[in-house]
């Protein structure tokens, strides 16, 4: 992998490091080591490496802010490629926002509403870059990515980039075309938001970030919602209801602020997380015969 770092080092793609620890880069704090790091410093930088990366034949994969991944502590093989700061411009037009994958999104919704420009509210408090964001339909307050996306510019599996529609999206319930049926990762995005007033989209943007400060467990190392809700059910009610607040597996430990989160309350392994994920999940069907399925995506090696 030296060899392959100092490659692209020479290219000046940006940030590159081998073995680098995943869990300095993921919310929850858990991860073990890629075998090469990237973080990109433009989006030239990041064409650069993915040509020299399908050129060479090494498997890759891209992560945001990484509040939504829990990492195996076996590590990730291959060239993760970290969409942050490099990747983070911003254009105001009118009321349609052009903006990078790695734009943080609580800087942006609060940007934004500066700006008096509405239809970001809801992301008030939500961690993670604008790129995970489209990625998994973040959401709350009754409304999610789906509704101000524009369209995105992708890049997929194969290495090839290209701009894709909202509608080609295919935006549903915490999720979009590119999680599993053509996967990628959003590298920039076009929004379109409306006018608004100031003072109401920012009393609104902070009722929001009040009420996520005051119902979850940011105290904690965390990866957010662990699992999708099973409507009309809600996953924190049944898991609370079974009374698997505060429940321990190694250092991981269900939130007791709010049961649909763990957190790495004492150097929490992955397996620990995994064990507990298996846990609750079994727990909730002998109860009461319903499937839970993850929210948060866990990669890395098995």
């Amino acid at each position: 992998m030296e060899k392959i770092a100092s490659k692209l080092r020479k290219e000046n793609v940006g940030k590159v490091l081998v073995g680098e620890s995943i869990a300095n880069h993921t919310t929850m704090k858990i991860g073990g080591p890629a075998d090469l790091f990237v973080e990109p410093s433009s989006v030239q930088g990041l064409e650069t490496t993915i040509q020299f990366i399908k050129k060479i034949g090494i498997k890759w994969r891209a992560i945001g802010r990484g509040s939504n991944l829990l990492v195996s502590d076996k590590g990730i093989e291959g060239v993760v490629i970290k969409l942050g700061d490099g990747l983070d411009s911003l254009e105001i037009n009118g009321t349609e926002i052009t903006v990078g994958g790695g734009y943080s999104l609580v800087k942006l919704a609060a940007v934004l509403a500066r700006k008096g420009l509405a239809g970001l509210e809801f992301a008030g408090g939500i961690p993670g870059s604008l790129g995970g964001a489209v990625y998994m339909n973040a959401g709350a307050h009754r409304s999610d990515m789906s509704k101000i996306v524009k369209k995105a510019y992708v890049l997929f599996e194969d290495g090839t980039f290209e701009w894709v529609s909202n509608e080609d999206l295919k935006f549903s319930y915490r999720t979009s075309v590119l999680q599993k049926e053509r996967p990628g990762i959003c590298v920039e995005a076009v929004l379109q938001l409306s006018e608004g007033s100031t003072e109401v989209i920012k009393a609104e943007l902070q009722k929001n970030k009040d009420y996520r400060r005051d119902t979850q467990p940011w105290n904690f190392p965390c990866a957010g919602s662990i699992f999708r809700n099973p409507l009309p059910e809600y996953a924190g009610q049944l898991i609370e209801k079974a009374g698997l607040k505060g429940y321990q597996i190694g250092g991981a430990q269900v939130s007791e602020l709010h049961a649909n989160f763990i957190v790495n309350k004492d150097r929490a392994t992955a397996e620990d997380v995994l064990n507990l994920i298996n846990y609750i999940q079994n727990t909730i069907k002998d109860k009461y015969n319903i499937d839970l399925h993850t929210e948060v995506e866990i990669i890395g090696r098995k």
